[in-house]
């Protein structure tokens, strides 16, 4: 490996150890802030970025920090129960989805970034800030009906049961992370133009 190869790769550690440390500090103290029975996430600007900067397979990678967070501070119990009463149910299944949903959402994030920066850098940004929530969101929203449908039906309380997944289960999380990511995607394109040229 030649010297302008090592430090590119060294430049790469580093800045996905940040994005690391990052997605982890927001994503800790996220799980405090709540509309409904789970927690608001705002860990996937930097998943946006650092997708943008190092690739799809970088930004699967930070999606699983962003999953694996998100595990873990549910089994210390900081998201009110949630995921302990879903691992008490299917452990398996509640690993699946809280580690899938997020290597999926940094990964389709990373993937339309690639496509569409090429011709716009901007609407590759938003198109990216738009996708990573919806397959986060969608990811968990089918693994809830796959592996926990009694439960979300008890949940819904005689409610359609469409209706309370897209309204009181994830519908206002989902807007505010997809609002989130909207306003900072012009703030976003700015970071990974002064991240490229760094590295």
């Amino acid at each position: 490996m030649n010297n302008s190869k090592r430090t590119g790769s060294t430049r790469k550690m580093a800045g996905l150890a940040i994005f690391t440390a990052i997605i982890v500090v927001l994503q800790v103290l996220c799980t405090f802030i709540r509309f409904g029975p789970f927690s608001i996430t705002l860990a996937l600007a930097p998943i946006i970025i650092g997708t943008a900067m190092y690739g799809k397979g970088a930004g699967a990678y930070l999606g699983g920090v962003f999953g694996a967070v998100v595990l873990i501070t549910g089994l210390l119990g900081w998201d009110g129960g949630t995921v302990m009463l879903l691992m008490g149910m299917n452990p398996v299944a509640c690993i699946l989805i809280c580690l899938l949903k997020g290597i999926a959402a940094g990964f389709f994030a990373g993937l339309c970034y690639e496509l569409i920066a090429k011709k716009n850098e901007r609407v590759g940004v938003l198109v990216s800030g738009i996708v990573c929530p919806i397959v986060n969101t969608g990811l968990f929203i089918v693994g809830m009906l796959v592996f926990y449908f009694d439960t979300i039906s008890g949940w819904a309380g005689g409610q359609n049961l469409l209706l309370y997944i897209i309204v009181g289960l994830t519908g206002v999380n989902f807007l505010v992370e997809l609002a989130v990511n909207i306003l900072l995607s012009a703030g976003i394109t700015r970071i990974i133009h002064a991240g490229k040229k760094m590295n």
